[in-house]
């Protein structure tokens, strides 16, 4: 079983293994240790990661990215039409009430939901894991915002089931980040003087900061909060904007009209915002940016920071926040840990800092993989083939809960809502509400605070409805109901049983004064009642619909990429061949094979290139290719043969000495093997070197455009041959020497034999993280 964890970022995402006792972040196909979170769709073919960032300019009307910011939204959420809209130039549409893109894929217009888009990205993923492990993938878990609403991580767990994937826990990244420092430290308080640290994420979309307890064996998130607009991509779009106007005064071109100009200045922003982190200055240079102008500028730190200063703004906000919403004091902070790639910015430290009062910032993790990390320690934690240091984490819920219900005939109580989860409940938490109901009644539960959601994100988040509620007892009006709901270890809201208790009485004997009399006690039992609910996770049939277009897409990639593999492999034997052919096989060609062959070649060369061969199947690459080797095969194979040969003949002619020489031995190792044994691995060596020398003396005479007499792998068979013949002879142990009766030496009992003990299972393999 594998351990994963995966950081599933906005830019691009990274993959834990647990492994070698720790923690890798693996490679993708070109040894990048993170993979764009892109989806391109083309005319032949899905290409995802890697594959869709070379795609990204040229073919940016079909390539998707944002994709954590898009999935479990809504096209009229004003946050998408504000926001995300400026970071994309796919089409945006409406699909079935959730948010999807229109592209053009296999040349004809196709409609995706952001869960399917995320579920493709997630198989990408997938593949990248299980290339590098060599085993299959399921199990994982996978870091998203704390930020993220009920229908966002929803719609996570939906995506990775299209992906074949099973997600042994949603955690938060903020608390993935802290899981990573804290499981590895040895030396933690004990629970009653807790280390306090704060953790301050800014990536490329958004800032989370958490305030964290650490303990023994313990892990308490006292509280969180989140600016989803603070982060690198905001600070590059500033950055765009400014030269773009500047480049409209000094060249007269409007860079903002053309997306491929965007992406080129996008990029030269993006290398200079990482040269002012650790220089006073630095140049912009895009070469070709539009209309054949090559666009220069330059920009110093004090103007850098100028341009950017709404930005850093928001930073201190959610900062003071957290510290407020935990309740502790500046002086109760033993430390601040930094992490994700903005927090590099000198500006954005400085920012940090202030608030802390000048206290000391730490970057003791790795801050571009901490994320990944935790995720995957969180994965081992839960895995049966690990061991991980006993940890607890004791997350919470960034948003309160609550739920609602009608007034009931009769019913004298007031209120109708009630929140039970509140802002801050731990992760995970059941609840066991109870209601007085005289037949049918539903729930629903909707988020308290809907103002604090992301943009218009839904606060509704399920309904419940109890039937066949049983009449009340006699000496009541209503039937007390218990309903037991969850907020489960992904963060997503449950409704588990419903229920009511009934008495029973028992007699049970007992004994008073020496004699047995009957007792009556009384024994709750609950009898379950039947109910029906629903949230916002797909419906099973639409999943299963997902699951199979993915498949039938997946299949269709994989036959584009194995056609396309064969095309290479055709066209690289009409090259290596024909240069080859004037190389090292000279001399190894009958008459009429070179030309016959070179023909073969061109013909093929000339399909290739022809409107057939360009866009064949791959069964007619295979068939073109096994027809030259037909005709090319004898020649490589001639020339092969006579380099094998000669490295094969020396390696039996020293196994033959070899185990000639120990056959005729005086060592006295070999002197309890019988004499006809010996001889006779002496006459299988004198057989087999009269055959080579023979076979040698027959190839000799051979022409080297011949095919061979003496082949180089019936060479090997024949010194494995000996090998196998003389081995069980030479290595006979010898026999143990017979005692005279009466001489032995009785052991001492303590050294008397015992009986052997089976070995023990030693269980699961243990990762050492001390």
């Amino acid at each position: 079983m594998s351990v994963v964890g995966i950081d599933f970022g906005t830019l691009h995402s990274k993959i834990g293994v647990a492994r070698h006792r720790g923690i890798d972040i693996i490679v993708n196909e070109v040894s990048n240790r993170q993979t764009p979170s892109l989806v391109s769709f083309g005319p032949k073919q899905r290409s995802i990661g890697e594959a869709a960032k070379t795609l990204e300019t040229s073919n940016f009307r079909n390539t998707v990215g944002s994709l954590k910011r898009l999935v479990g939204r809504t096209l009229n959420d004003p946050e998408v039409e504000e926001v995300e809209r400026k970071f994309t130039h796919v089409n945006l549409i409406d699909v079935n009430g959730t948010i999807g893109v229109q592209v053009n894929y296999l040349g004809e217009p196709r409609q995706f939901t952001a869960t399917q888009i995320v579920g493709m990205y997630l198989a990408k993923l997938r593949d990248i894991t299980a290339n590098e492990l060599k085993t299959g993938v399921t199990d994982v878990v996978i870091a998203v915002p704390g930020w993220f609403t009920d229908i966002q991580r929803r719609a996570v767990l939906d995506a990775a089931q299209i992906a074949g994937l099973n997600v042994l826990r949603l955690i938060n990244d903020s608390t993935a980040i802290a899981l990573g420092y804290g499981i590895t430290k040895s030396d933690l308080p004990e629970p009653e003087n807790p280390r306090h640290v704060v953790f301050v994420d800014v990536g490329y979309s958004s800032l989370s900061v958490a305030v964290v307890a650490f303990s023994k064996g313990l892990l308490e998130v006292k509280s969180t909060a989140f600016d989803r607009h603070v982060g690198g991509r905001n600070i590059d779009y500033t950055l765009v904007q400014h030269f773009a106007n500047e480049f409209k005064s000094k060249y007269h071109i409007d860079v903002l009209s053309s997306p491929k100009a965007m992406f080129r200045l996008q990029a030269g922003c993006d290398k200079l915002k990482k040269i002012l982190s650790a220089n006073t200055e630095a140049p912009l240079n895009v070469e070709s940016i539009m209309n054949d102008v090559d666009a220069t500028s330059k920009l110093n730190r004090e103007e850098y920071e100028e341009l950017i200063a709404p930005i850093l703004e928001r930073i201190t906000l959610p900062v003071q926040q957290a510290l407020a919403d935990s309740g502790l004091t500046l002086e109760q902070i033993d430390s601040v840990e930094l992490v994700g790639g903005c927090t590099r910015i000198p500006a954005v430290r400085a920012k940090i800092q202030a608030v802390f009062n000048g206290k000391t910032l730490s970057t003791t993790l790795n801050q571009d993989e901490a994320v990944a990390r935790g995720a995957t320690f969180a994965c081992a934690m839960l895995s049966p083939v690990f061991r991980v240091r006993e940890f607890t984490m004791h997350d919470t819920t960034p948003y309160s809960i609550k739920v609602q219900w009608e007034r009931q005939p009769g019913d004298t109580d007031e209120d109708t809502e009630l929140v039970v989860f509140p802002k801050g409940n731990n992760i995970p938490s059941t609840k066991i509400l109870t209601f007085y109901r005289k037949g049918p009644f539903d729930l629903e539960a909707r988020y308290a605070e809907p103002s604090v959601l992301p943009g218009g994100i839904n606060p509704w988040l399920a309904k419940f409805t109890a039937k066949d509620v049983p009449p009340p007892p006699a000496d009541n009006d209503f039937t007390s109901v218990r309903v037991k709901t969850r907020l489960n270890i992904h963060g997503v809201l449950s409704f588990e049983q419903a229920y009511v208790e009934e008495v029973e009485e028992k007699e049970e004997a007992m004994q008073v004064d020496g004699e047995e009399a009957p007792k009556k006690k009384k024994v709750i039992k609950k009898k379950d009642i039947p109910f029906v609910w629903g949230a916002s996770n797909l419906d099973q049939s639409i999943l299963d619909q997902y699951k199979q277009a993915e498949a039938e897409m997946y299949a269709a990639d994989k036959l584009v990429m194995d056609t396309e593999d064969r095309k290479n492999a055709l066209e690289e034997y009409v090259y290596d061949t024909r240069s080859k052919l004037e190389d090292r096989y000279v001399g190894y060609i009958q008459p009429g094979e070179k030309e016959k062959l070179l023909v073969a070649l061109q013909e093929a060369e000339d399909w290739l290139y022809s409107e057939d061969g360009e866009d064949a199947t791959k069964s007619a690459y295979v068939a073109r290719l096994d027809a030259l080797k037909v005709l090319g095969d004898p020649i490589a194979n001639r020339y092969t043969e006579t380099i094998q040969r000669s490295a094969n003949i020396s390696q039996l002619r020293d196994t033959i000495n070899k185990y000639m020489s120990e056959a005729t031995s005086n060592d006295d190792k070999y002197s309890h093997i019988d004499a006809k044994d010996k001889q006779s691995i002496v006459e299988k060596c004198a057989t087999i070197q009269q055959w080579l020398e023979d076979q040698i003396a027959r190839q000799s005479e051979k022409p080297k455009n011949a095919d061979p007499v003496l082949k180089a792998a019936d060479i090997l068979k024949k010194k494995d041959e000996i090998i196998y013949f003389s081995t069980p002879i030479l290595t006979k142990p010898k026999p143990k020497p017979v005692p005279t009766p009466g001489t032995e030496t009785p052991k001492p009992e303590a050294q008397q034999e015992k009986p052997t003990e089976a070995p023990k299972d030693n269980g699961p393999s243990e990762m050492d993280i001390d």
